[in-house]
């Protein structure tokens, strides 16, 4: 199975390497979890994952755990706005600041799930852009804009 993780991950740019040293842009040492979700989500799911993290911008270096988790948990409850425009979907992860997310759900350590709270963070810049009130922006944030 890993051969196929491996395979499947490649195609999108992702190498998998060991546990013993860190990864660089464009690999991945998460391969527990990778298995993981695809057993648990199928094939489609996982290439849908992978896209999400490894095809937009500024994101391929940030493929870890908490990522692969947080992407997967929204995939799928965002299942039916991907399935209306994936491209649409792409376009807010191209905008995201993963790598600065990640770094402050780390600071959650300990208290937090680091896969919750990167969820968390991500599912509210997508409620802002695909949600009911799109568009809005919130009351108290400065950050009216759609985009993420």
């Amino acid at each position: 199975m890993t051969d196929r993780i491996a395979s499947i991950a490649a195609e999108y740019g992702v190498t998998l390497i060991g546990k013993s040293r860190y990864p660089e842009p464009g690999e991945s040492r998460a391969v527990k979890t990778m298995h993981r979700i695809f057993n648990k989500q199928g094939e489609a799911h996982f290439r849908m994952v992978l896209v999400t993290l490894a095809e937009t911008e500024n994101n391929h270096a940030c493929i870890d755990e908490s990522s692969l988790w947080a992407a997967s948990d929204l995939i799928r409850h965002w299942k039916a706005t991907i399935d209306a425009d994936a491209s649409a979907w792409l376009a807010v992860w191209d905008k995201l600041p993963l790598g600065e997310l990640q770094f402050l759900a780390y600071q959650l350590r300990g208290k937090v799930p680091a896969r919750f709270a990167l969820g968390g963070m991500i599912h509210e810049r997508l409620v802002r852009v695909f949600g009911e009130k799109a568009g809005q922006g919130d009351l108290f944030d400065d950050r009216r804009e759609a985009a993420a």
